[in-house]
């Protein structure tokens, strides 16, 4: 890389130090389970792992806001737990991270929890516990109060939409009418679940993987230029969002800056162990990024290098600023491509 570029993506990390970004959406437990497998089971045809540690980490909305605090930022996150024991050892990671929050307790679900078996750094299973029907209008006011609280003290929001009820058309609707009624309207940024996506209407952007773009966008196959462009330009119809970042998981992140304006943007990594929290850790590095003052194709990029730093950790990980300054020095410059830059797709 050059050393012009370098500092300029250095200095772009440095913008990010203490900026606020309300975080929304579904929190959820990361439990793990991390062990090694020796021999199959007598009694199934099963392997069997002994545990040698078990730990929790908070997921989900919680990640998101974890992300953001690990890159010196200031998260506000806003969620729903169950009343149960989990929501305590909710309560206790949230306190020990020094996440701000308001966590809304529920009694009709239980705390999300997914367990992930982890032995010789690979994932054998995932078990959730968990409850996806819409959280009721009692909860829905709730949340609305938080929001009418801490919306005007911040610049950019980030909807991280798990699918666990949280994000909802009643609390869209009354969300959009609040961000609308600000003297300065947020920058919403959408973190997208499948069944939403229709209700994601006017965010600055949303930022689904491939399978979730595929699946938006009624494509049969997600995997040529052709498919994402077409793909793309589907979902801009449907959610007439301003922008779009598609992630691609091994080839990169495709950037629709406008239905007519799209940039290929290459991975970074150099070695993918685990991509759980990956998508986290994008729209964490974006909106911290979006709220530092940073233009958006470059917000993206330095996205691109903080997910080439997470997915080389086993887990849920964070990047923070000096792991993100280093992959910038250290891992080769993205070469960014315009894949559509001359004739307007009509929309």
């Amino acid at each position: 890389m050059t050393g012009a570029l370098q500092r300029r993506l250095s200095a772009m990390v440095g913008k990010m130090a203490g900026t606020r970004v309300l975080v929304v959406g579904d929190s959820m437990l990361d439990h793990y389970l991390v062990g090694s497998v020796n021999r199959i089971s007598p009694e199934a045809p099963v392997p069997v792992m002994r545990v040698a540690s078990e730990h929790l980490m908070l997921g989900g909305a919680g990640n998101v806001a974890t992300n953001i605090l690990r890159m010196g930022g200031r998260p506000y996150l806003i969620s729903v737990s169950g009343e149960d024991d989990n929501a305590q050892n909710l309560d206790m990671l949230i306190r020990h991270e020094q996440v701000e929050a308001t966590i809304i307790r529920s009694e009709d679900r239980p705390t999300t929890i997914k367990t992930r078996v982890i032995a010789q750094n690979q994932q054998m299973l995932r078990i959730d516990k968990e409850h996806d029907a819409a959280v009721d209008a009692t909860v829905v006011d709730l949340l609305m109060e938080s929001l009418e609280e801490m919306l005007p003290q911040h610049e950019v929001v980030v909807l991280s939409d798990y699918g666990k009820g949280v994000i909802n058309a009643r609390f869209l609707e009354r969300f959009r009418a609040l961000c609308k009624a600000q003297p300065t309207p947020p920058k919403v940024l959408v973190d997208p679940k499948i069944k939403n996506f229709p209700l994601y209407q006017h965010a600055y952007c949303i930022t689904p993987n491939t399978s979730e773009a595929r699946q938006a966008s009624g494509m049969l196959e997600f995997s040529s230029r052709h498919d994402i462009l077409m793909g793309g330009l589907a979902i801009f119809k449907k959610c007439k969002c301003e922008h779009l970042l598609i992630t691609l998981g091994p080839n990169g992140m495709a950037l629709f800056e406008a239905p007519g304006q799209v940039v290929h943007i290459p991975t970074v990594a150099k070695r993918v162990y685990d991509v759980t929290g990956a998508g986290d850790t994008v729209i964490a590095v974006l909106a911290l990024a979006l709220a530092g003052g940073v233009g958006l194709r470059d917000a993206a990029v330095l996205a691109n290098y903080a997910a080439g730093v997470v997915v080389g950790e086993v887990g849920a990980a964070a990047c923070s600023p000096d792991e993100l300054r280093k992959a910038i020095a250290l891992l080769p410059e993205p070469e960014v491509q315009p894949w559509l830059s001359e004739e307007p797709l009509r929309t």
